[in-house]
């Protein structure tokens, strides 16, 4: 589960971004409340969280043409040196007394474009670390390390902001950079897998959609997670509608509803870092899971039911994320691998904000268990869509036949009948 800590540089890289991911999870509870303290208006901290999110899916392609041309571990550097900055500019301004809520927007806006390239570059520079027998691994473990610091970085961060502010939270992460930035510099340059980096050129960015449009194994794990994350993962459109609106349960149900699932998520993550291979037909059964559940749940008549599924619903859609990035990863050119990821990551980050107005108003207009359902159902379909296209690629068809008095349903070559039981 967890072989390719065995890997000094990457356990390096582990151990440091341990550290500034619970900062980042600190610094968005701190960023959202101060947001809201400046001007008591939801739509100002939506407006903040957009435009944190606005820079990845406006300059995520040309982030990954960047990323393959240059060196990742200096890119890195760069790239985390800026969001450090970015949060103890922020701790400066708040514990000064001197911020204003453009100040948060400029903030937000910086550290999105940052992540334009870091995002991408940190994902390529995984596989140059661990080298392909150990990639899923490593990026489940990375999933995991993201969890759990969902988990830690609210809690600590509630706990700043009640006793000494939400300056000290933005302080704090400032400071939880220099464990990533130290990590880095302390690395073996010889244990690093060099790839050959794509020389500075016209068309780059046509060439790596082309590349993707050219591979269906690809193309369509990229199309599942675009669709997926776009409707399927709305949580916070739903669980706190379901918290406030369902259950008449508070902030409090919100809260657990939310820990619930990334339990489910760093179990997911755990599991997948020990199968070791990345399966399409795992993607699709986890999507097809990820889906029913999100019906199910949308229908739980009772408040523990409807919590107690947070928990398989965080491990199945983990399991699709997880998945998807390493079968990506590991089917692509080291040389395309930047731009590849960009656009695997602007599909699932930048699908989110402009789902969620859609996802919001049919929560609104016809209730949480309808947008849930909804959800739930686009997920469902996308997977099964995808599940026959690549079926369709790889020379298969659907078969169902008996197999020993139990209906047997597989994908088999073309061809080839299944046998059934007498």
């Amino acid at each position: 589960m967890f072989s390719s800590l065995r890997i000094r540089n990457y356990r390096l890289f582990f151990t440091g971004q341990v550290v500034s991911n619970t900062g980042t999870w600190m610094q968005r509870i701190a960023q959202d409340w101060l947001v809201l303290s400046l001007t008591g208006s939801s739509a100002a901290v939506g407006f903040t969280t957009a435009l944190q999110f606005l820079p990845m899916l406006l300059f995520g392609l040309y982030g990954g043409v960047l990323v393959d041309r240059l060196p990742k571990r200096p890119t890195l550097l760069a790239t985390q040196s800026a969001m450090g900055l970015t949060g103890l500019a922020l701790a400066f301004l708040t514990l000064s007394g001197h911020v204003q809520v453009w100040h948060v927007y400029v903030a937000a806006f910086a550290v999105g474009l940052a992540t334009v390239v870091d995002n991408p570059a940190r994902q390529s520079f995984v596989a140059e670390m661990v080298g392909p027998g150990q990639l899923q691994n490593a990026v489940s473990l990375n999933s995991a390390n993201f969890q759990s610091a969902r988990l830690i970085g609210p809690a600590v961060a509630g706990v700043l902001i009640t006793g000494v502010g939400t300056g000290w939270a933005f302080l704090l992460n400032g400071l939880s950079f220099v464990a990533p930035i130290a990590g880095l510099l302390m690395m073996r340059s010889s244990e690093i897998n060099q790839v050959e980096r794509a020389p500075r050129g016209k068309g780059q960015l046509r060439e790596g959609l082309h590349y993707v449009a050219g591979r269906p194994e690809l193309m369509w794990p990229i199309i599942l997670v675009g669709f997926i994350g776009t409707f399927g993962f709305n949580f916070p459109v739903w669980l706190s509608a379901y918290a406030d609106d369902v259950f008449h349960a508070g902030a409090g149900a919100y809260s657990l509803f939310n820990t619930l699932m990334a339990v489910g998520s760093v179990a997911g993550a755990l599991l997948a870092a020990r199968r070791g291979t990345a399966r399409l037909r795992v993607l699709i059964a986890a999507a097809v899971a990820f889906g029913v559940l999100e019906i199910v749940a949308s229908l739980a008549p009772s408040y523990w039911l409807f919590a107690l599924l947070m928990v398989p619903i965080g491990m199945a859609g983990l399991t699709v994320n997880v998945t998807a990035n390493t079968a990506v990863q590991m089917g692509t050119d080291p040389a395309m691998r930047g731009r590849v990821m960009a656009l695997f990551m602007m599909v699932f980050m930048g699908g989110t904000p402009l789902g969620a107005p859609v996802v919001g108003w049919i929560t609104d207009a016809y209730g949480p268990r309808v947008g849930f359902a909804m959800g739930g159902a686009v997920a469902l379909l996308a997977a099964v869509t995808v599940g026959l296209a690549l079926a369709r690629v790889g020379g298969l068809r659907l078969s169902v036949g008996w197999n020993h008095g139990h209906p047997h349903v597989r994908f088999v070559p073309r061809g080839r009948e299944l046998a059934t039981a007498a």
